[in-house]
């Protein structure tokens, strides 16, 4: 049996709350945020100061949902007091402070650090991935992927850090659609450069972007294509569409379909699915959290770590610089 605490008691949260609740292996021991009027679980330890709450409850695991600022500082004075770290994304605010972290890790060895992204471990996107290892349909030959999002200006209001450079590192890409980034350099392999195109179409008043479009080259020679916005009138399906040298796939509405020379598309998986508002979440936390906690137990290195995490910030990184100085930028 692990023992599990809770950093932060945002949004976020509840979904690592229900993950740890709904596995028997793991018990919670301790909650922590600094606003005392945060919704805590009955009967759980409540600190407004971590490093207390980790010297008093001793936790197997800290679980980092905090802005994005915290997530470098906060998981690595949790993991020097002898703690296993799974953390949100993103996995740092920018490429520098990704590469620290890695080194970090790769520095305490006897300590694992997960990272959440957790769409890897979507059925849709685990089929898929087998399908391209296998080499059955060739190889890669683009990718494409699109995220349509809306966010009010009251999303920016409540937590102003979101809008801010220097608290959440960016805007539409880093917080929603990191998970889409991720999943096409993790499909169809490194990628060599970019160019792209960063702005904002809302009056909100905030510093960080909310659309962005990128033309991505891929070491394989295979070409991308990358859509993101919170300028969309409501939340629509994200889209990821890949094309072999002998077949097409597409994720839509989170199920892997693969489409025939008539156009017909013939369905191969569907994602498990979340219930509620926050259905953009995806349902794979869980599947991740439980995959990491398994991976304590059997002292294997099979999860997300920060070092597999570092490209999707190079990625932001790179497209903010290509759009400022309207240049090709290698990766």
């Amino acid at each position: 049996m692990k023992k599990a605490a809770v950093i932060g008691l945002g949004d976020i949260s509840s979904i690592h709350l229900r993950a740890i609740d709904q596995n028997p292996d793991i018990t919670l021991a301790a909650v922590c945020d600094t606003d005392r009027q945060a919704g805590a679980p009955a009967g759980v330890p409540f600190y407004t100061d971590y490093k207390e709450m980790i010297q008093k409850e001793r936790p197997d695991v800290v679980h980092i949902c905090l802005p994005h600022y915290l997530h470098v500082p906060v998981s690595e004075a949790a993991a020097l007091m002898g703690v296993h770290v799974f953390c949100e994304k993103p996995v740092a605010l920018n490429t520098e402070q990704a590469e620290e972290f890695a080194a970090f890790e790769a520095a305490h060895p006897e300590l694992h650090m997960g990272i959440c992204l957790q769409n890897r471990v979507n059925e849709s996107v685990e089929k898929l991935k087998a399908l391209i290892d296998s080499g059955e349909y060739g190889r890669v030959l683009g990718v494409k992927g699109i995220v349509p999002w809306a966010r009010t200006k009251e999303y920016y209001d409540v937590k102003p850090w979101r809008g801010k450079w220097k608290t959440a590192g960016g805007g539409c890409m880093i917080n929603q659609s990191v998970h889409t980034l991720d999943l096409m350099y993790y499909l169809a392999g490194p990628v060599a450069g970019l160019r792209a195109s960063v702005s904002q179409l809302l009056d909100y008043g905030i510093e960080v972007e909310d659309t962005v479009s990128a033309c991505l080259t891929f070491e394989n020679g295979a070409r991308g294509l990358f859509m993101a916005t919170n300028a969309n009138y409501k939340n629509q399906s994200v889209q990821i569409s890949l094309q072999t040298e002998k077949a097409e796939f597409i994720i839509d509405d989170n199920v892997l379909c693969q489409i025939g020379e008539d156009g017909i598309r013939r369905a191969l998986a569907e994602d498990a699915r979340l219930p509620g508002s926050k259905f953009y979440y995806g349902a794979s936390h869980g599947k991740l959290i439980n995959g990491f906690y398994r991976a304590l137990e059997e002292g294997t290195e099979d999860y997300i770590h920060v070092k597999d995490a570092l490209m999707s910030i190079r990625l932001i990184d790179a497209i903010h610089q290509s759009s400022r100085t309207q240049s090709y930028i290698r990766v």
